[in-house]
């Protein structure tokens, strides 16, 4: 099963493979041979242009942040993170002079060609202003580094019996594959020696460890952009035409790095893992279509024989109403609330479970293909807005801990106030709006009371979410600016935090209000809670509240997929691109000729910059939170999820492909800390869903009145149950209806939803024990849903290894093949010393060894 061929060196394989790949393909330098592997560019100054002179401080700055770099290389430090330099490169910009950027510009371009880099510049007239340095890093360089980082490749075959089986399933599901040359399987895996990293970390890490480092140097304007260039990538995975396909993962990590690869590997494993959730959904959604027609309490609020009035849903200007007006609410409820939406809510907590152990599993998969199983993430050096902040502190005898925490401490919980606020807002507007629609004259508008109110003020909630969206994640920024992070890494998670809690909140809090928060504090007739003087707290519908819940998580997720992932992302780049030929005197034949003029170089430099990944991700886990969060009152979410994330897959590709400038092949062997806030969802799911179902719906009050209180064990007198009895003689002064013949005929007592004592009683309208008795049967099923549900879903975690059992073997079968393979070469060349100290005396060098061997 093993190809026992001799091992070669890793730069030998390395030779070898480059060799068989062909010549040169892609941009290149003007010899036609040299290929482009990064750009930077800058701004060319005019010959005429008057130089200032240089500061005698810029002059200190830059002999200290040379000799700083020089000390650094000297003692063998690790070079900084990868990240993009772009991103790195926010703000804080010094004011040099141009001297000073020619002279740090000189100095870096030295540095690069003193470690065997080759440049050429681009200064051409068809960018004006804009100068573009070209960058190739020779075999010989990318040997040395590789050598010097240790990089796994290649050393011997390894037979695996599994990749067989997956080369079958790979042949019966070929229509499904891109046609890409990475994408074909193999049954044959090659055993890995440290020799691992991509030629693009190379070439980037070789920038890095230059004395002036390339992230300070964008961040002081020296330089105004770095990136590699563009070269494939588009038809087999971009194209929405392609979007039954699976995605190239290989590829995409060549392409891009690991990090950006696992992002889209996750992607590709949450859309995978929606088909069954969707399809169990739409089932639930159908049976609640079926048995519609057979509820009872939807029969019997339908029904008109029973003539039940009910009491002003508002002060004055509303009238008593008839139980049957509310019947299409009450059967739309049922398509929600229904008994199967309980099996569903535990589908879909052990579905979150099983969609992490996936990932886990397929996540060590990939690192063992990528070689990234013994993979550490190296030292995380500071940043440079961190560096410069340091030294304009320190110069200025400042400190910076009293600015960034009274900065914290006003800023964050006042944005988290903004959110309630407007929530509140929205609460005012639907209390307005419902009695303005009664008091009008207009038949339509009184008779689409509830639908006016529950769409207009799902829309604007909408509308209020996409808008503070974008502020929530300047603050986000801004404040983690305000802290200056001393790394990389701490600056984006503190960022990721700050923005998911705020963004999470500003989705949230009007699902939440309407799930666990309306109709909870609304009082009863004659003493109803009012807020801000005369406005009367909302009540639910007869039905309840799970039917404007399931209506506001509808809106709100189509809504934020469709207009801000969606329609945002494919719209803001063709208006920057409508507004960039607007500005051009050229018309758009003569644009389209200069397109066609320009090299791969320049097309790029008018690409948008890469921002990073978690704009991303977070839109998949606010999405996640929709899909789980509140899936007992919306079970046809995991089906807009799957719609959505088909395109948005497309989309994203298409995204990094043509619209923004390549990014550094960054390294990564997991997706960091998005993987815990999904496994925290995941965990707050199951609670959120047992105060919804407990709380929110009818389930709990049908099954006590079931079991408890109906005369024959069915749900007929349900309705009639739920329902209090009120003199309207109780009204507060002003507070009674100005139409009190509406229906036609004087009302005496009227009902409203509560479980409240009769009007014959000692104690009328205090809580009855019937109320009190649901309360604790909804407390208890709480406690049960709960640990029930997660008692399952730790099973099941427990019961699926995170690690693949081919791939364990895989790992053993391989550490035990390095040792043999080592074995054998120790063996070789212990075999050439014994040659060596047993040649002809002819060679008297190796006379006095082989006669005093207590010497070796």
């Amino acid at each position: 099963c093993t190809d026992l061929s001799r091992w070669r060196g890793p730069l030998n394989s390395l030779k070898s493979d480059e060799a068989a790949s062909g010549p040169k393909q892609g941009p290149t330098f003007q010899d036609g041979q040299r290929r482009v592997d990064y750009v930077l560019t800058y701004h060319v100054q005019k010959p005429q242009s008057v130089r200032r002179k240089t500061s005698r401080f810029a002059d200190y700055r830059i002999l200290r942040s040379l000799r700083r770099s020089l000390s650094t290389m000297r003692s063998g430090g690790t070079p900084p993170s990868k990240e993009d330099p772009e991103i790195a490169a926010h703000k804080h910009r010094l004011d040099y002079h141009e001297d000073d950027k020619r002279f740090r510009q000189t100095e870096f371009e030295d540095n690069l060609r003193e470690v065997g880099l080759e440049l050429e510049k681009d200064e051409g007239n068809k960018i004006p202003g804009i100068g573009f340095l070209k960058i190739h890093a020779p075999w010989n360089v990318l040997c040395r580094e590789a050598e010097f980082m240790k990089l796994k490749m290649p050393t011997k075959k390894v037979c695996n019996v599994v990749e067989r089986i997956n080369l079958f399933i790979h042949k019966v599901t070929a229509p499904l594959h891109p046609k890409v040359e990475p994408n074909r399987p193999q049954n044959v895996k090659h055993l890995s020696h440290p020799f691992s990293r991509e030629k693009q970390h190379l070439k980037f890490d070789l920038l890095k460890m230059t004395f002036t480092g390339i992230t300070s140097l964008l961040g002081n304007g020296v330089y105004t952009a770095a990136y590699p260039l563009h070269d494939i990538l588009y038809e087999e995975w971009a194209s929405y035409s392609v979007f039954y396909k699976y995605q190239p993962i290989g590829l995409i990590r060549k392409y891009f790095g690991e990090k950006i690869g696992l992002y889209f590997a996750w992607l590709g494993v949450y859309t995978q893992m929606l088909i069954p959730a969707a399809i169990v959904g739409v089932i639930v959604f159908l049976y609640g279509c079926a048995t519609v027609d057979n509820d009872i309490p939807s029969m019997e609020i339908c029904d008109p024989r029973n003539n039940i009035t009910m009491c002003p849903l508002c002060d004055r200007a509303c009238s008593y109403w008839k139980l049957k007006t509310a019947c299409g609410t009450a059967r739309a409820s049922h398509l929600f609330d229904n008994p199967a939406t309980v099996f569903f809510s535990i589908f879909m907590a052990l579905w979150a479970t099983m969609f992490m152990e996936h990932w886990k599993r397929r996540q060590m998969r990939l690192n063992y293909i990528w070689d990234l199983t013994g993979f550490e993430e190296e030292e995380d050096h500071h940043r440079a807005e961190y560096e410069i902040q340091v030294m304009q502190k320190t110069l200025k005898k400042q400190d910076m801990s009293p600015k960034v925490v009274k900065g914290f401490l006003l800023s964050f919980p006042l944005q988290i106030g903004v959110t309630f606020a407007v929530v509140f807002g929205v609460i005012l507007y639907r209390i307005s709006i419902r009695a303005a629609l009664h008091m009008s004259s207009n038949p339509t508008a009184r008779s689409n009371i509830r639908a006016t109110v529950k769409g207009t003020a799902a829309v604007i909630n909408l509308v209020i979410i996409i808008i503070m969206d974008e502020v929530y994640g300047a603050v986000a920024r801004w404040l983690t600016l305000l802290e200056v992070p001393k790394t990389d890494k701490s600056f984006e998670e503190r960022l990721i935090i700050k923005t998911f809690v705020l963004k999470f909140a500003n989705a949230f809090s009007p699902i939440v209000y309407l799930a666990f928060f309306r109709g909870r504090m609304v009082g009863r007739p004659g003493d109803y809670v009012y807020v801000i003087g005369s406005y009367r707290m909302e009540e639910c519908a007869h039905a309840g509240c799970l039917m404007e819940l399931c209506i506001q998580l509808c809106i709100t997720m189509l809504g934020k997929q469709l207009i801000q992932n969606n329609l945002f992302e494919i719209g803001i780049p063709k208006i920057k691109k409508l507004i960039r030929r607007r500005k051009s005197d050229m018309d758009s034949q003569q644009q389209e000729d200069y397109n066609m003029t320009l090299e791969r170089h320049e097309k790029d430099h008018f690409l948008g910059p890469f921002v990073g990944l978690s704009p991303e991700y977070m839109e998949m886990i606010i999405q996640f939170g929709m899909v789980t969060l509140f899936v007992a009152s919306f079970p046809l979410a995991p089906l807009f999820a799957l719609l959505n994330n088909i395109i948005e897959i497309r989309l994203d590709a298409k995204k990094f492909v043509t619209e923004v400038r390549r990014p550094i092949a960054a390294r990564a062997k997991d997706i960091g800390i998005w993987y815990n806030l999904l496994r925290g969802l995941s965990k707050v799911a199951v609670i959120v869903n047992a105060f919804v179902i407990s709380f929110t719906s009818d389930f709990i009050p049908r099954l006590v009145y079931q079991y408890m209180y109906s005369p024959d064990g069915s749900m007929h007198g349900f309705v009639n149950h739920t329902l209090s009895y009120f003199n309207v003689s109780d009204f507060q002064p002003g507070t009674a209806p100005l139409q009190p013949m509406h229906l036609g005929y004087e009302v005496q007592i009227c009902r409203y939803k509560d479980y409240r004592e009769t009007l014959w009683s000692n104690t009328p309208y205090d809580l009855s024990k019937e109320f009190w008795a649901i309360l604790a049967c909804r407390l208890a099923f709480v406690i049960v849903f709960q640990n029930v549900v997660m008692l399952m879903s730790d099973f099941v975690d427990w019961l699926i290894p995170d690690i693949p059992k081919d791939i364990s073997l895989q790992i053993h079968k391989e550490k035990i093949l390095m040792v043999e393979l080592f074995m054998k070469e120790e063996e070789g060349k212990k075999l050439l010393r014994d040659n060596h100290t047993n040649q002809s005396p002819f060679q008297p060098r190796s006379r006095p060894a082989s006669h005093t061997p207590s010497k070796c």
